[in-house]
Formats: structure tokens, sequence, C-alpha cells
């Protein structure tokens, strides 16, 4: 006991002596440290990941199918009607009907990039080729991965430094 009446502890040692690396995300099949960033059964050396970008991936294939089919037909229904002279007799509710059937490829593709929006990706440049690290349809689950690789990226470049809210220990008044 010290003259004040508390009771001292020894001092924690330094972090990365004899511990486990700082842990910045997990979930299931998800793991990002400060050494490695992990999905699934495959693994990288954040120190070795470079270039990281997020983009969107591709369309799902069968609202783009949807929409190329239907451009297709209505376009050969154009055609044909306009090489047999049909345009010339149809009547003022005809061509809004053909109106509203041109819609109807804008229609599928807002109702597919809603019901299916393209995937998140993460991708990075590993031993020279890019690699996509992580994909998620996920925004958020997305967000929170891409900081901590980032995060985890700049612990690697600084050296040995800590984050300042993990190893801080809180303000106790004297008594």
């Amino acid at each position: 006991m010290n003259p004040e009446g508390a009771r001292t502890h020894p001092p924690r040692p330094p972090r990365g002596a004899g511990r486990e690396p700082t842990l910045l995300y997990a979930r299931p099949g998800i793991i990002v440290t400060v050494d490695r960033f992990t999905v699934g059964r495959t693994s990288w050396r954040v120190a070795e990941l470079t270039h990281l970008q997020s983009t969107r991936g591709p369309h799902d294939r069968v609202a783009t199918r949807a929409v190329l089919v239907t451009v297709t037909v209505i376009g050969g229904v154009g055609l044909l009607l306009g090489f047999t002279g049909g345009l010339q007799r149809l009547t003022a509710g005809a061509y809004l009907i053909l109106g509203a059937v041109f819609l109807v490829p804008v229609l599928l593709a807002v109702a597919g990039d809603r019901w299916r929006p393209p995937a998140y990706e993460l991708w990075g440049r590993v031993a020279g080729s890019d690699e996509l690290l992580f994909s998620s349809d996920d925004e958020r689950q997305f967000g929170q991965v891409s900081r901590a690789l980032r995060r985890a990226r700049e612990m690697n470049s600084y050296g040995a430094w800590e984050d300042p809210l993990t190893v801080a220990r809180p303000w106790r008044p004297r008594r």
C-alpha cells in the first residue's frame, strides 16, 4: 500500500509482448487483426496488401437477361411494324400502349437492382496481382470490414503504434 491508501499493481507488460495480436473485427468467417486479414479459409498478411479499393460487383444476371430479352422482343416488334407499314395505321391509344411497353425494360432494370443490388467488393493487390479480398451484400458489414482493414494497414505502417483508446487508462481521483 502506498501513503494514500491505494493498492498498487505491478505494471502491465507492453502490448505485443507475449499477447495475442490486436483484434479489430471478428465475425463468423471474417477476422481482421493488426497482422492478418482472414476471410473463410483464405488469409493474407496485412503488410502485403496494397492498393485497396472498393467497388460494386456486377448486376444480377437474371435481371440483366430479362432486360436484354425484353429489349430484343420490343425492338423486333417495332421493326416488324415499321417494315409492314403497321405504324401508320395505329391509333393514338395504340401508340400510348407501345410507349408503356417500352418502359418494361427500364422497370425490370430498376426492380432487379432494388431486389438484388450489386455486391460491395474490396479489391487489393497481393504479390503483384489484383485479388478480390472480400465481397458482401450488406453495406454495413462491408464498411466495418474495410475500415478495420484500413486501420490495420495504418497500424502496420506506423510500426508498433497502438490505438490510444485501447491503451489509455481512465482517470481516477486520488483519495
